[in-house]
């Protein structure tokens, strides 16, 4: 599916998205890593695209899950 590179750039955009929440919030962590990977599967690889993805994912992430 994706090399290496790919999946370390995946892992970093949603580390950096997600930097203020906290790990044990799995769902909002899914929510966003799930919007990443959509995008990433349709082409999208700059990572400025993927993180504007997964900022606007995180923002519409319901109340419980930030």
């Amino acid at each position: 599916m994706f090399d290496q590179a790919m999946k370390a750039l995946l892992r970093a955009v949603l580390d950096e998205v997600c930097a203020n929440v906290s790990r044990s919030e799995m769902g909002a962590r899914t929510h966003v890593a799930s919007k990443i990977l959509e995008a990433a599967n349709r082409g999208e690889i700059s990572p400025e695209d993927l993180k504007q993805i997964g900022r606007k994912a995180l923002s519409q992430a319901p109340t419980m899950w930030r």
